[in-house]
């Protein structure tokens, strides 16, 4: 088993750096069409989508592919690969140097390995964590190399608490920590992760905004609640989940939960439903 997790290391290193790579060449001088759900599509997205699916099919043909811009039924494979090629494609398109490629790696429905590359800042995010899969392997996260863990901290006017666009009612209200909006749910959650926010909430981020992180985030002890309380996974085979979001905090302490969870509950019921 050492030798797949080491296959799969090294193929998402060359892989994502090879997508990321291209992508720097065209970043900030790309236009953007709308969506159906109103998010934003670029032909490097399509681009990226399918370099990564293709490669991931050359290299493990027995596995699935799950993506962001084509493939969104959940396959009946043990394992699974979930794509999002260009994460903060608004971001992409107008220049602001914060976007990731992200890859997560399924074992019967539950993320147990992921991948996330942040091109602009030569930062490459992965983790595992087996959860309840029965899988023996190891646990850990780690940012370019170097193992990373959640900050013990907590709340305060010196804290950083990341939200996303849809979340930013919460300022109407007292809120106990500074606030950053980041634009790319991956890194949004993915801070709480390397230490450098306490929480972070995102209201509708779609399975592949989250399959890659979600090793990365219990590796390093985050908290994960579902704000719709319905645990993201496992996946369900032949499923669609083009459209199924996934409101989500993340906090650095399990028992931060009870005092953020109430001021971000809302963005469950307001938005899951549209």
């Amino acid at each position: 088993m050492d030798d797949f997790w080491d296959q799969v290391l090294d193929f998402s290193k060359s892989i994502t750096t090879e997508v990321g790579a291209k992508l720097l060449e065209v970043f900030g001088r790309v236009t953007a069409e709308e969506k159906q759900d109103g998010s934003l599509v670029t032909e490097f997205d399509k681009w990226s989508d399918e370099r990564l699916r293709t490669a991931i099919q050359s290299t493990f043909p027995e596995h699935g592919v799950l993506s962001e811009e084509t493939l969104h039924v959940f396959p009946d494979r043990d394992w699974c690969w979930i794509v999002d090629p260009i994460d903060g494609t608004t971001n992409f398109t107008q220049g602001i140097p914060l976007w990731a490629v992200s890859l997560g790696l399924l074992y019967r429905g539950t993320p147990v390995y992921g991948y996330v590359y942040v091109p602009t800042l030569n930062q490459h995010f992965y983790g595992y964590w087996p959860g309840d899969s029965g899988l023996d392997m190891s646990t850990g996260a780690w940012l370019n190399g170097q193992p990373i863990q959640v900050r013990s901290d907590d709340p305060g006017k010196n804290q950083f608490f990341s939200l996303c666009a849809r979340s930013t009612d919460v300022l109407q209200q007292p809120f106990p920590c500074k606030v950053r909006m980041l634009g790319v749910a991956t890194y949004n959650l993915l801070i709480v992760a390397a230490g450098y926010a306490i929480g972070a909430v995102e209201a509708t981020p779609k399975v592949w905004d989250i399959a890659g992180i979600w090793p990365i985030v219990h590796a390093a002890g985050a908290t994960w609640t579902a704000l719709d309380d319905r645990p993201p996974f496992p996946l369900t085979v032949g499923e669609n989940y083009r459209s199924r979001p996934f409101p989500t905090l993340v906090t650095n302490r399990a028992d931060l939960v009870a005092q953020f969870r109430p001021l971000v509950d809302w963005v469950a019921s307001d938005y899951s439903a549209k």
